[in-house]
């Protein structure tokens, strides 16, 4: 069996991921700060029939989000497909002439160094997979395509994070790994068309099955 991890583990898009995933026989990963949210979530997923187990780690501190990768690994077997989709924090999204150098350092280390140390934990292992296995998944709000002026350190941020992972998909192409973006502009809406967490959970799998596309763009109402 392998493993799904999902960075940034919550009720909404993470659970909705976890079971379409699940469906389809992989462990899941679930990893956030909070253990005990963790524990009651893989919970839940149980009693629906996925194999799941939390991993405590904060994604701005890289050495624990590389310990919670490998505890995953150790626990559940060899991660097959990340997913990299933690909620920024509120205080990240400060309008642009209000925004200071210091304000700029917890967004990059959210979204730039979480996100490179992820990979470089679980790159290795995907290289034994085989061919068209590994998949990453990075998902970001519509700030990462059109920067909003009220949100600064996440649209510089998510802006790099956008690079990074169209780097990683150039390259990685040529070892047999896919990496691929869902944007989703807007909220997440429980019900609606285009942005059920279930609607966009489907685009997740899409994209790690079909292997044909970088970025899929859900707009904004």
């Amino acid at each position: 069996m392998t493993t799904l991890a999902i960075i940034g583990a919550g009720r909404g898009l993470g659970a909705a991921v976890a079971r379409r995933f699940g469906r389809e026989g992989f462990a899941v990963a679930l990893i956030s700060r909070h253990q005990g949210r963790l524990d009651a979530l893989a919970s839940e997923l149980e009693e629906d029939g996925v194999r799941a187990q939390g991993f405590a780690a904060d994604v701005r501190d890289p050495a624990s989000l590389a310990r919670a990768l490998e505890q995953a690994t150790e626990a559940l077997g060899p991660i097959e497909v990340l997913q990299y989709s933690p909620l920024p924090q509120k205080d990240f999204m400060r309008p642009v002439l209000e925004t200071t150098p210091a304000d700029l350092v917890g967004p990059v280390e959210f979204s730039i160094y979480g996100p490179v140390a992820a990979v470089h934990q679980v790159v290795p292992g995907m290289r034994f997979l085989g061919e068209d296995k590994g998949t990453i998944l990075f998902v970001n709000g519509g700030s990462a395509v059109k920067p909003g002026r009220n949100v600064t350190g996440t649209s510089v941020a998510f802006a790099g994070q956008a690079a990074y992972a169209e780097l990683l998909h150039e390259v990685l192409a040529e070892e047999g790994i896919h990496v691929s973006q869902l944007i989703i502009g807007g909220a997440i809406v429980e019900g609606d068309d285009e942005k059920d967490p279930a609607v966009l959970a489907e685009h997740l799998w899409r994209l790690h099955t079909e292997r044909d596309t970088f970025r899929f763009q859900v707009s904004a109402d």
